[in-house]
């Protein structure tokens, strides 16, 4: 056994044409280590609302609407924000919504919807891609704040206690199938199947 450490120690120490194969491994490691930080860094630095509002895009249209809702402002202090709704909190989901976000930044290049007129005119295509992608995660980012397992139903509305007890039977729903339109303004739904 000692014979094979040894000569694993000896091929460790083996110098290359200029640092050994020690100084080349642990100098990899420290770059990766230097790497990770950094990535991590920059991944928790875009994930705030600082950085989402930093587009006007945003500033002007969806964040002055989230002000005026109770996600913004409440009784209990406690505000979400754009990454809170938008981006789940466990890395591996964190990572697949920023590969897909990484497109938003080519309509921000190309100007898809830097003014208000760009903007209302693709609301609803937006509003049904978001809508779409928190149905087919199961308000994955709802679920971080709002539970059905911690709700007192007796503490609701009648109306509120009924939809969320069916909704916690069924199994069928998810918060977005009732709940669009809670922290932004509702695109023109008219036409819209099943709207009322």
């Amino acid at each position: 056994m000692t014979k094979y450490l040894l000569r694993y120690w000896r091929i460790f120490r083996k110098p290359s044409v200029h640092y050994s194969l020690g100084a080349l491994t642990l100098g990899g490691f420290m770059a990766g280590i230097m790497f990770w930080g950094g990535f991590n860094t920059a991944l928790e630095a875009t994930n705030t609302e600082t950085f989402c509002i930093s587009c006007h895009e945003m500033e002007n249209n969806v964040y002055q609407e989230l002000q005026s809702t109770v996600h913004f402002t409440n009784r209990s202090g406690v505000r979400a924000t754009c990454p809170d709704c938008h981006v789940p909190h466990e890395w591996t989901n964190k990572i697949a919504r920023k590969i897909q976000a990484s497109k938003e930044v080519w309509g921000t290049i190309f100007g898809t919807i830097n003014t208000r007129e760009k903007f209302e005119n693709n609301r609803l295509r937006l509003a049904k891609h978001e809508w779409a992608r928190l149905k087919a995660n199961d308000s994955l980012e709802c679920r971080n704040c709002h539970n059905f397992e911690f709700m007192d139903f007796t503490r609701q509305s009648s109306r509120a206690s009924q939809q969320h007890s069916t909704a916690l039977g069924s199994g069928e729903k998810t918060c977005i199938d009732c709940h669009k339109g809670i922290a932004h303004t509702l695109p023109d739904m008219s036409g819209i199947e099943g709207w009322e």
